[in-house]
């Protein structure tokens, strides 16, 4: 085992994979976390004791942790029970209209001719072929990619890249493009839904985006025990590695001599020598100053819009007779209610959308084993917020008046709940940024707007001498498996690192860059 010791600060999929990777190694590795449990941003409540997942639930790129198992000697399949979802998404509009999305391709497209006509059928088609031509375009130079660069990327993708990205129309917004793709308004606000998941508007995010639509192609699955059990599982793989987890722990500071990091100061006043630290928080906890003013220059100063944050309600109750399925959206019909105006709302104005989208996980539904009629179900329903949790502009009032249209809309499509039933928990853009500081509550770091974002997250490594990062807020950005893939970029760059490339032996990785072998590296 190396001598050299790491301190991860923060327990989520980034610092989770991370600790995985490196312990593997045969480094001494620490992970200390301000809460209870592992996951972060993937955490799970107590709702009439029943466990919600009530953050990310949606479970896609599985690539990603069949990359990560098998750098640490198993697979996905032998650590969780996973099931593929047949039917990716459900969509309600509150007309009476209903659009499944499937894992099968040819149901989607017969759903979709159903729903719009063979036109849109047509028009749906060339969407999902430009959709995976983006995709394929963009994962091994961009997704892949530790240190992603224009003129790099530009080089990768070659001419036959080229042409598919500028086919999208330079500087083109994801709302522009589908105006040009479809003519139904219902599939316009459908697949711009897809800007949500980085935290951004339609209007802005890039239309780059639409390769989410391919990402979900991919498949959807879910997890036995909730999205929660997926990090429980690193955690778990970690511990047996000898990774050390410290909960309750909440980093005070970074500390540093001669300007290289040292070590990081507890709450409680402890200080944990470290020769690396990596950090998996938000990028805006360093740019403030809250880890110590000598890390701030960690990050670019200049500090990014924030992302989407969101209310949510974490719900153990029943449904009624509506058919959900695990993932369901809930617009309002687009002649009644301008889409544009909740994003709007949200990001020009910095309140509350007065007509909110609702999101529905409905935990369990989608799979064979759907609760017996009349029972009590897990749920999660969330819409769309500003991240002003820090500002406290959102008054009581306003909160009740998005959550009586929220609950509106979902019973005018037929889904009959109530905010107060018992147990339900609400959580606030404010309760978001208490539990993830200097956010605002931002869900996803920076939003995903105009093509530059793509390119101004941070990286892996930083100015400042052994310290690393990881989490959404770095590339290659937010969400379940770009988190993780962020904290397997930050492991390859620590071990790249001067002081252990003299001492290990480098070996490549599926990702394109080295890690030194694990077989070196135990025995060192």
């Amino acid at each position: 085992m190396s001598d050299h010791r790491v301190v991860v600060v923060g327990a989520g999929m980034g610092g989770l994979a991370c600790a995985l990777r490196l312990a593997q190694q045969g480094l001494h590795v620490t992970v200390v976390e301000a809460g209870a449990a592992p996951g972060g941003k993937l955490r799970q409540l107590q709702v009439n004791g029943a466990p919600v997942d009530s953050g990310p639930t949606v479970f896609t790129m599985r690539w990603v942790f069949d990359q990560l198992f098998a750098a640490v000697g198993t697979t996905l399949e032998a650590e969780l029970r996973i099931q593929p979802l047949p039917v990716l998404a459900r969509h309600w509009w509150d007309d009476g209209s209903q659009l499944d999305l499937h894992a099968d391709p040819a149901a989607s497209l017969d759903a979709v001719a159903r729903f719009a006509g063979a036109a849109e059928a047509e028009r749906f088609t060339r969407f999902c072929t430009q959709a995976r031509a983006v995709y394929q375009t963009l994962e091994t130079p961009y997704m892949r990619q530790p240190q992603p660069h224009p003129v790099r990327l530009t080089r990768d993708i070659g001419l036959k890249g080229l042409a598919i990205l500028t086919a999208l129309g330079p500087l083109t917004s994801l709302w522009r493009s589908l105006g040009r793709q479809f003519a139904d308004p219902r599939l316009r606000q459908l697949f711009a839904r897809y800007a949500t998941y980085t935290g951004s508007s339609p209007w802005q995010a890039p239309a780059t985006l639409m390769l989410i639509a391919q990402v979900e192609m991919d498949g959807v699955w879910s997890i036995d025990g909730g999205m929660h059990a997926l990090a429980a599982c690193l955690e778990r793989l970690a511990r047996a590695r000898g990774a050390v987890f410290r909960y309750g722990q909440r980093c005070e500071r970074i500390e540093l001599h001669h300007g290289r990091v040292c070590g990081v100061r507890l709450a409680g006043g402890e200080t944990l020598r470290a020769d690396s630290v990596v950090f998996n928080g938000d990028a805006a906890a360093l740019r403030t100053g809250l880890l110590g003013a000598p890390v701030q220059g960690a990050v670019p100063a200049r500090a990014p819009q924030r992302s989407l944050s969101a209310l949510t309600w974490s719900l153990n109750a029943p449904t009624g007779a509506l058919a959900l399925d695990r993932h369901n959206v809930f617009f309002q019909h687009p002649g009644t209610a301008p889409y544009a105006r909740e994003f709007s709302d949200v990001f020009d104005h910095h309140r509350l959308p007065a007509a909110p989208t609702v999101y529905v996980c409905a935990q369990d539904r989608g799979t064979a084993s759907a609760p017996p009629g009349g029972a009590p179900e897990r749920l999660l329903a969330l819409v769309n917020a500003p991240a002003t949790g820090d500002q406290q502009d959102i008054t009581h009032e306003e909160l009740d008046r998005c959550e009586t249209q929220a609950f509106q809309l979902l019973s005018r499509c037929g889904l009959h709940l109530s905010p107060h039933s018992t147990g339900a928990l609400r959580t606030t853009p404010a309760d978001f940024h208490r539990l993830y500081p200097a956010t605002g509550g931002a869900l996803y770091g920076q939003a995903s707007h105009g093509w530059g974002s793509a390119f101004a997250r941070p990286v892996a490594s930083t100015p400042v001498p052994g310290l690393f990062l990881a989490g959404g807020s770095v590339h290659p950005g937010p969400g379940v498996p770009m988190a993780t893939l962020s904290g397997q970029f930050a492991a390859e760059a620590l071990m790249a690192s001067p002081g252990l490339t003299r001492r290990w032996h480098p070996a490549a990785t599926s990702g394109g860059t080295s890690m030194p072998s694990a077989t070196t590296a135990n025995t060192a």
